[in-house]
């Protein structure tokens, strides 16, 4: 009997030994397959919010670009001086026409505009050594230490006109009353600085500008209302945009010449524009070389280049 006893308390025993460590087994097994299961899930979700994170980024770029677009779409094309007289050439094209005077001296008009500058005086000192005038239309605003420059193109005989006082597109083309204010602001100060109320006007980007909010039309029609004439420009020297060769600006002004009866060639004076003066006594040796033709300022009396019409 206790032999028997004493055998089922061993096999007691045995099973407890057993559970205890299938239990440890448990224990330790069944974290750790959780945990393995658990780490794989985590990295599925992880990879699943990269893509997501991914997939976010390519539409919120979308969506950028989508936006960009259409800002671009909705802005009015600014018509650059450059597009200004590529305009003119087509029409002229167009209509079988370049503008040929019926007079048979050829009248070329050099107009700087955006001055004055750091070189208005060198323009002047050139001009002044080929006894040629010129038409100058000038911006009011920040040109204070150029005053006596503009004094100087009136005392030498050129021709002084408007160009804006600000120059700031989105300022001047606003609204007709900004327009308005513009212009009074600059022939006021013109007046104060020259004892001379100009007459002639060139808006900034040419009068076939596309940044206006207000039809040009409107802004044209005051200037007439006022007695001011506008003008364009239909040979273009190129210098409004970039850095060019002295010997390009040259050609871009005359090789064309022959074409019109009347040139109004635009340049620019500004700070960053030392080719242009440099290219200036060449411009004008060539047209001083050319028969029946003559360097003269804008007047009242000049008949107007203005892009939309053209001149027969």
């Amino acid at each position: 009997m206790p032999d028997n006893i004493s055998s089922n308390r061993k096999k007691r025993i045995r099973i407890l030994k057993r559970l205890i460590v299938a239990c440890l087994l448990a224990a330790i097994l069944i974290p750790t397959a959780v945990s393995v299961c658990l780490e794989v899930k985590v990295r599925e979700l992880k990879g699943q919010v990269e893509a997501l994170q991914k997939e976010a980024v390519q539409m919120e770029a979308a969506v950028e670009e989508m936006q960009e677009k259409a800002a671009r779409d909705a802005e009015p094309e600014i018509l650059t001086e450059e597009d200004g007289i590529r305009a003119w050439e087509e029409q002229t094209k167009k209509q079988g026409t370049t503008g040929t005077a019926q007079s048979d001296i050829r009248k070329v008009y050099l107009t700087f505009d955006d001055g004055p500058s750091i070189y208005t005086d060198d323009i002047l000192d050139i001009l002044k050594e080929y006894d040629v005038k010129a038409t100058f239309f000038v911006v009011g605003e920040g040109k204070e230490p150029y005053e006596e420059a503009c004094r100087r193109i009136v005392e030498e005989g050129h021709t002084l006109g408007m160009h804006s006082y600000s120059h700031v597109y989105e300022e001047i083309y606003a609204s007709k009353e900004a327009f308005i204010w513009d212009v009074n602001v600059l022939q006021d100060y013109l007046y104060q600085v020259t004892g001379v109320h100009p007459e002639i006007y060139r808006f900034p980007g040419g009068s076939s500008n596309h940044v206006s909010t207000v039809e040009m039309q409107e802004l044209k029609d005051y200037l007439s209302e006022i007695g001011i004439i506008w003008y364009d420009w239909n040979i273009s020297s190129g210098d409004a945009t970039g850095h060019l060769a002295q010997e390009q600006i040259v050609k871009n002004c005359t090789a064309h010449l022959e074409n019109y009866g009347e040139a109004v060639i635009l340049l620019h004076d500004a700070a960053d524009k030392k080719t242009t003066v440099q290219a200036l006594p060449g411009i004008i040796e060539a047209i001083l070389e050319m028969e029946d033709t003559v360097i003269v300022p804008i007047t009242k009396e000049t008949i107007p280049v203005q892009h939309g019409k053209t001149k027969s």
